[in-house]
């Protein structure tokens, strides 16, 4: 069977172009900017709202719907003998030509049809609550034709999580007001809400529609409205059942011309004594004036312009040249997206992620922040520290937090152990990227106890949670789970309507975890270095001694022959082991153990990634564990619970590759490193985008592994915390260009085909242009440095030292 491919990179532009609105699944793209945020697919698809998904949703969109991708920002036009849509649906006319392209913070749609050519370019502009819809419309025609335009979105009713299920209130309670071409939702705000939304074109309209079922017909589906077949709107007025936004617009366009419609969909928020402007009407003063920013073509432009240059800058902090391409687009472009997005949304909203369930991870958020720090590092501290205000007293975390309060999420609690070292390493990775230790002194109250607390507090007694919660064998405890939190240690689960990760029968004081202890030696380290540059050397000398106790333990009851132990159950016994007759070997131990520098001295750290090469390496990526489980226990959790080959059940948990490949570079393999990397890395992977299924341009948190029945196939795309790691081990430890306290560390593990490769990087108060040399097809050697011709010895380049623009050339020789 020949694979089709559904659309390409254009990196000149820095898009994504989709050729087939037919692709495997809604490939979509991210809107937005400072709190205002949207998800648009190559159809038009998704939604926006303000902050928080579940509680400020402007759009409805239907998860999970058949057909897929039901909700959106519909165009329809009506000509003489068709009808069809600007984003190719939800009418399923044949386009005589159809173009997505998803750039960065906008999406462009193109579709041709009976000689009538639209343009559809929508953005969410910087510093507004605003999206905009710009529509050029163009008569290829040798004659003069009419069109009749609809415009359609359909409003949430703002709870998206009760939009869904509380029909006996929701179907009562819809209210709008139509004013001249401006259609306002105001549902729920004659009582608690001070927030409405509106949807406007900068022109006169023929007629409008805000009632669902009178803009549809009755039994009908987006796909065929009888207010565009008739084609005439109704002006419609929605009393509770379920409010819409239509325009109705008759244009005339004479051969040859082009006409531009902006489309403004608004969100706005008052203070509650200015909430109305007359009884019953709502304030429209600062609708207005949001609008008057967006009332012609050429005021949009300039936005689309200032959001463009906006982009381009952001990815300006580093850029690579390799022989490479694949790798150069990657880290260029799309990763470093991904990865802003992943910092505004966390794991909230995606189109496997329906916003209504999760709040911002305190594991998700700390881990996502390597991937953007020296993009936007003053939002970066504003995150670590909202994470470290969600911390418990005894250096424990809520798991998750409200983006509209937060405050900790009550529903999941916490007793995830891997959870607090993870604020070590984000709070250690801005430092290095800043310089900035006056985030260690700032006054941050924990969640249940207030006081004269700084942020370095908060890390101490992260670090203290680990060493006050070790189990029998002196491993750290697990808790209700470790990273990987469908490994149920301590839930015992045989009732289908439990949560696995918020069960727990008993005391979780006997099973430990490898992945854990790995963690802590790693990050126990950059604790320790924070404290000797802060002078507190008596802490240092105590962790330092806690760290090498427990480099002890794992030599000594984690080490299980050719591999690390992945963890020890409630019962005692080893989990990961050669003796398990499932699930032998996992992948988060080997990684974290061996970039903890634990078995790299003795040989065992090789001799772990050689295991991990023979057992859980497949064409796919690196599968979490093997041999997959192939059925429930409820010893292990929700792990055994998938079918073999899926998700944490022997599936590739993309997530987890980059410590493996970040361990070889530790190696010195680099060839094996870049092996890795470009097995789940999209770029490399265009000639598998129908097997692949998700979006070819960004990372999916999972790849079917090889015993499943659909190896190679992606899920849960856009947020996952793949996109920080990939970009972090792309850029730290194969280019090798790496933050340090004191400056920039080069230091490349390359594959040793790479004659050269050169990087721009802004680092603190300089910007340097970097060449690396490798005359001798090394992998990984000596670094020798020249600054502005000049030698320097070592390979760090101290900051103290630069600022302005300097060229630097790094050659790899043979280490004597």
């Amino acid at each position: 069977m020949t694979e089709q491919r559904y659309g390409y990179f254009d990196d000149e532009k820095h898009e994504y172009v989709i050729t087939s609105p037919f692709t495997p699944t809604p490939w979509i793209n991210y809107l937005g900017n400072d709190g205002f945020y949207g998800l648009i697919s190559n159809t038009g698809g998704g939604y926006c709202f303000y902050r928080d998904p579940k509680f400020r949703r402007l759009l409805r969109y239907r998860y999970n719907n058949v057909p897929v991708d039901q909700g959106g920002r519909y165009f329809y036009l009506k000509t003489a003998d068709s009808i069809w849509s600007a984003t190719a649906r939800p009418m399923n006319t044949p386009l005589d030509k159809y173009e997505c392209r998803h750039g960065l913070g906008y999406s462009r749609f193109i579709a041709e049809k009976a000689q009538i050519r639209s343009e559809l370019t929508c953005f969410v502009p910087l510093g507004q609550t605003a999206e905009v819809y710009r529509l050029q419309l163009t008569n290829q025609a040798s004659h003069k034709q009419d069109i009749s335009l609809f415009s359609l979105l359909e409003w949430c009713l703002w709870n998206a999580e009760d939009d869904g299920a509380n029909f006996q209130r929701n179907l009562s309670t819809g209210e709008v007001e139509a004013e001249g071409s401006v259609l306002y939702h105001k549902t729920e705000y004659r009582e608690r809400r001070n927030h409405y939304a509106f949807y406007a074109v900068n022109r006169p309209v023929s007629g409008f529609d805000t009632d669902r079922d009178s803009f549809l017909g009755p039994y009908r589906g987006f796909d065929y409205p009888q207010a565009v077949e008739n084609g005439k709107a109704g002006n419609s007025m929605a009393h509770g059942w379920s409010p819409v936004a239509s325009h109705h617009i008759e244009l005339s366009l004479a051969a040859g011309e082009q006409q531009t419609l902006i489309f403004v969909l608004g969100y706005v928020e008052l203070p509650k004594e200015q909430k109305w402007q007359a009884p019953g009407v709502i304030n429209k003063a600062p609708a207005k004036a949001l609008l008057s920013h967006f009332d012609n073509a050429e005021k949009c432009q300039a936005e689309l312009d200032r959001l463009q240059h906006y982009w381009h800058s952001q990815l300006g902090s580093f850029t690579i040249q390799t022989p490479d391409k694949r790798f150069d687009r990657s880290l260029n472009i799309w990763n470093q997206y991904q990865n802003m997005v992943t910092f505004n949304l966390s794991r909230s909203a995606s189109f496997f992620e329906s916003g209504i369930g999760r709040g911002m991870g305190f594991r998700d958020s700390n881990q996502d922040t390597i991937g953007f720090a020296h993009m936007v590092p003053d939002k970066v501290k504003e995150r670590i520290l909202d994470l470290s205000a969600t911390q418990k007293k005894d250096g424990s975390a809520y798991h998750q937090y409200q983006p509209l309060t937060k405050k900790g999420n009550a529903n999941i609690g916490g007793n995830f152990n891997d959870d607090p070292m993870w604020m070590v390493l984000s709070t250690a990775n801005y430092i290095k990227e800043t310089g900035d230790f006056s985030i260690l002194d700032v006054k941050v109250n924990f969640d249940d106890e207030e006081g004269d607390f700084d942020h370095f507090e908060h890390l101490r007694r992260a670090f203290e949670h680990v060493v006050n919660h070790l189990g029998p064998h002196g491993l750290p405890l697990i808790g209700r789970a470790d990273w990987n939190d469908c490994l149920n240690l301590n839930c015992f689960s045989e009732d289908p309507n439990e949560s696995y990760q918020t069960t727990q029968r008993g005391d979780s004081d006997v099973a430990e975890s490898l992945m854990i202890a790995g963690q802590f030696v790693l990050y126990g380290k950059e604790f320790v270095t924070l404290c000797q540059l802060t002078d507190r050397n008596e802490l240092a000398d105590w962790a330092r001694q806690q760290i090498d106790t427990m480099i002890q333990t794992i030599d000594r009851h984690g080490w299980d022959g050719q591999w690390f132990l992945r963890a020890y159950d409630a019962r005692g016994k080893k989990v990961g082991s050669d003796e398990n007759a499932e699930g032998k070997i996992f992948i988060e131990s080997q990684g974290f153990c061996v970039m903890a520098g634990i078995g790299i001295d003795d040989g065992r750290a090789r001799q772990a990634l050689d295991a991990v090469n023979r057992h859980l390496v497949c064409e796919h990526g690196i599968m979490l564990q093997q041999p997959a489980f192939s059925g429930y226990n409820k010893y292990l959790g929700e792990i055994s619970s998938y079918p073999p080959g899926y998700k944490e059940n022997a599936g590739i948990f993309c997530h987890n590759n980059p410590w493996i490949i970040i361990g070889e570079t530790l190696l010195g393999r680099g060839d094996l490193a870049y092996d890795y990397f470009s097995r789940i890395s999209p770029a490399f992977l265009q000639d598998k985008q129908q097997q692949h299924r998700t979006e070819p341009y960004v990372y999916s948190q999972m790849i079917a592994g090889r015993d499943a029945a659909t190896p190679g196939q992606a899920k849960n795309s856009w947020l996952t915390g793949t996109a920080a790691w990939c970009f972090y081990a792309a850029s730290q430890y194969i280019a090798g260009i790496r933050p340090d306290y004191a400056g920039l560390r080069i230091d490349p593990c390359i594959p040793a085909n790479w004659p050269a490769f050169s990087v721009q990087r802004k680092f603190r108060q300089a910007r340097y242009e970097i060449e690396v040399r490798n005359p001798h097809g090394l992998s990984k050697g000596k670094v020798e440095l020249e600054v502005d011709g000049k030698p320097l010895d070592g390979n760090l380049i101290p900051y103290a030292l630069y600022q302005d623009s300097h060229r630097v050339v790094a050659t790899l020789q043979v280490d004597d």
